[in-house]
């Protein structure tokens, strides 16, 4: 499978699982520590508009900022990094993840959105967890004034504000409890 390269300017949403669905995951203290490699490997090369990270995948939204060959390295070498101390860690040897992270470009608006909204909502939508207390997502550091990595400029203004962000998030989650209730 050839994978689509990152351009410089382009918007994507990456994400990848543990191998074989295994989790990637296995501590609050691995989340917080894949965090903690994130605010090191991620810079002005890459903007991060939402994030959420799950027992087995994670998923990022990103703007390309720099070169797309730059971003590829800054990301592979988070990654990597991730890998070789979660194998330490845990006595283990071999690929956590399923091969290269996989990427969707976007380019529209409205996809945008829904993106943003998705990862967000994947605590409900996996575990029935509700999203807006879920500490692994960029949720409420968009919401918040505390400092974060997260481009919380551009995606309010993606959704107009706070109050059509939070909005539009929940009317996707009434939505999916109305799902969950009909089956």
């Amino acid at each position: 499978m050839k994978l689509e390269t990152l351009d410089k300017d382009g918007t994507y949403h990456i994400y990848n699982r543990g191998i074989n669905g295994e989790p990637i995951f296995l501590s609050e203290e691995n989340k917080k520590y894949f965090l903690k490699l994130m605010d090191k490997y991620i810079n002005e090369e890459i903007d991060i508009l939402a994030y959420c990270l799950m027992d087995n995948h994670f998923h990022f939204l990103l703007n390309i900022v720099s070169e797309g060959d730059i971003a590829t390295q800054i990301l592979s070498n988070l990654f990597n990094a991730y890998a070789k101390a979660f194998n330490k860690a845990n006595n283990r040897t071999g690929s956590l993840f399923e091969k290269h992270f996989k990427r969707i470009r976007i380019s529209d608006e409205d996809y945008l959105r829904q993106v943003v909204v998705y990862i967000h909502l994947n605590p409900k939508h996996h575990f029935g967890i509700d999203f807006t207390s879920f500490r692994y997502s960029s949720f409420n550091a968009i919401l918040s004034d505390k400092d974060t990595k997260v481009n919380r400029s551009e995606v309010l203004e993606l959704f107009g504000d706070k109050e059509n962000y939070l909005y539009v998030h929940q009317f996707k989650n009434d939505i999916m409890n109305e799902q969950l209730t009909l089956e």
